[in-house]
């Protein structure tokens, strides 16, 4: 998983993990480590994307299926941008119905990839999986009815025993690289018991957001009910179908509220003296998500905004006009920035060095300057405009853990921000599934003109996400992506500034860099997922590949 270079005058030394494990995709990370502590960083996306070539001479009406595939984790945000770049296009405004059911399936995205990001992704660099094999199983059942007597009744010695059999078989499973013993994990055997009990119930619990998806989807991954104009699955917007979605609804929270918040908080607790400081950057981008009326003036639930330098003083509105993308440190044919809307995708591998390119991802900027994009800037930018279901739910955190707003700019900051607006979703949810009108309008017929333009900009799980398409001929002549995990694990751009995971490793301790948990608590606290940054290259040859696909 990672390796070392020699020390040179025992204070400085490189480190390479890659890849990185638990995330989708491939991500390359090298830290350059001086007196134990973070000097300098690259992040690497080792695998090329080429669906933008492949989009290329299709009907715009058909791009939604080709993008919604560049990952299997985000299963529905790129169909949703895709079809809002060609609605933006055409100048056409869905019905209410679809705009509601699109907001729930994206809701149910977030409810689904949250949960799953901090008890699958992230948790084990937290907890120390082994070391519940000594907890007190009684023990753990009194800390669980402290932390949250409303939760389940769960099963801790059967947990004991489910890990003691796979600790005995040799065959560890996803636990196999934990950093057991590390100093770095301060959990009682007891509360690892725990986290250990509710990472397993939170793979059930994941579940029901996928069903929620395949009641108004069809299915999970790769939703089918979305289209150019609205949504396909009018049939499904009755009593029946509607009552099953909340009744899922429901469960997940009652979920969130007793068990993934106590458990947020609990574990900011333990560990805000060490990590509130840590892994922080200045900037941050949202485009904003959930549309609050059939016309853009109706507002977004989530509203977009960029702030500079933590100021929460200052929110900016985004201007797209300022989006560019940067080559320069990457693998692809020329030096200049360029705008989505005028960006090229040529590869151009020249082997990895950190000296010049090194990376299958662009550097997106804003008006030149790197932003980190995500929950943590969704849930920011709501605070700093005094969204009160944010406003409420970030005080009370606070309250609980007696972190002060500025802490929040940190790696702990991130995985609170993620647990508070998967509250702020799910609750809101239940509000907008009663909005569906029964027999209520979901579709108008598209009319793809000669030529058109248009962007789809929203906010997948893991930030801001935009479309840019140009027509021609009524077909697709240009087709460009920017996705989060570009904004956040981009490479330096022109002006050698280093993308938002670069910078927030530096100044990291590495305790002991053969086990670098910190810097791995850092990178995943970003939910990398580098399926739809970058895709399919022979790395031993150099060959690209030329993908036909037969109508």
């Amino acid at each position: 998983m990672s390796n070392q270079s020699q020390p040179a005058a025992g204070t400085s030394s490189r480190l390479v993990i890659d890849p990185i494990t638990r995330i989708e995709g491939h991500l390359k990370i090298e830290v350059e480590i001086v007196d134990g502590v973070v000097a300098d960083a690259w992040s690497s996306g080792t695998l090329f994307r080429g669906i933008e070539t492949i989009l290329k001479n299709r009907n715009p009406e058909d791009a939604w299926l080709f993008t919604q595939r560049l990952c299997g984790v985000c299963t529905y945000v790129h169909g949703a941008s895709s079809v809002k770049c060609v609605e933006d296009a055409i100048s056409l405004n869905i019905p209410g119905n679809a705009r509601i059911v699109r907001n729930l399936l994206m809701g149910g995205q977030y409810i689904h990839d949250h949960i799953v990001h901090f008890y699958h992704l992230h948790a084990l660099d937290w907890v120390d999986v082994v070391s519940a094999l000594s907890a007190d199983p009684t023990a753990t059942e009194d800390l669980a009815n402290t932390l949250s007597p409303n939760a389940p009744l769960m099963d801790f010695a059967g947990t004991q025993t489910k890990l003691q059999n796979l600790v005995n078989s040799g065959q560890l499973g996803p636990f196999s690289q934990g950093y057991w013993g590390h100093q770095a994990y301060t959990f009682s055997p007891e509360e690892n018991l725990l986290f250990t009990t509710h990472y397993l119930f939170a793979l059930r619990e994941q579940v029901k957001a996928a069903k929620m998806h395949a009641i108004f989807g069809a299915k999970n991954p790769h939703l089918q009910s979305i289209r150019v104009g609205g949504i396909t699955c009018d049939h499904d917007i009755n009593p029946t179908r509607i009552n099953e979605f909340k009744i899922y609804l429901s469960e997940l929270r009652h979920f969130v509220d007793t068990i993934y918040k106590p458990d947020v908080v609990y574990l900011a607790n333990k560990y805000a003296a060490s990590w509130s400081n840590i892994g922080s950057f200045n900037n941050y981008l949202a485009f904003g998500e959930f549309p609050l009326g059939d016309t853009p003036e109706a507002g977004l639930f989530f509203p977009g905004g960029v702030i500079h330098n933590k100021n929460l003083g200052n929110v900016e509105p985004v201007d797209l006009g300022l989006v560019s993308e940067h080559v320069h440190r990457s693998w692809y044919e020329g030096s200049l920035d360029r705008h989505p809307a005028n960006g090229e995708t040529i590869p151009a591998y020249t082997g990895y060095n950190t000296g010049s390119e090194y990376s299958w991802l662009k550097a997106p900027r804003y008006n030149g300057e790197p932003m980190e994009v995500g929950p943590l800037a969704r849930v920011l930018i709501a605070f700093a405009n005094n969204q009160s279901q944010i406003v409420s739910l970030v005080d009370d955190f606070l309250h609980d853990t007696g972190l002060t707003p500025g802490d929040l700019h940190s790696t702990l900051g991130r995985v609170a921000a993620r647990m508070i607006e998967t509250k702020t979703i799910a609750d809101e949810m239940s509000s907008w599934v009663d909005q569906l009108v029964l027999s209520g309008e979901t579709y108008v017929e598209p009319f793809i003109p000669n030529s058109a333009s248009g962007v789809g900009t929203g906010e997948a799980p893991r930030g801001a996400l935009g479309h840019w398409i140009n027509i021609q001929n009524e077909k697709i002549d240009n087709y460009q992506m920017v996705v989060p995990s570009t904004w956040n694990l981009g490479p330096r751009c022109n002006s050698g500034k280093r993308g938002p995971v670069e910078e927030s490793l530096i100044g990291t301790p590495v305790i002991d860099p053969e086990k670098p948990v910190e810097l791995l608590r850092i990178i995943h606290s970003f939910d990398p997922c580098l399926a739809c940054a970058v895709h399919v290259i022979d790395r031993t040859t150099g060959q690209q590949y030329t993908v036909t696909i037969i109508d």
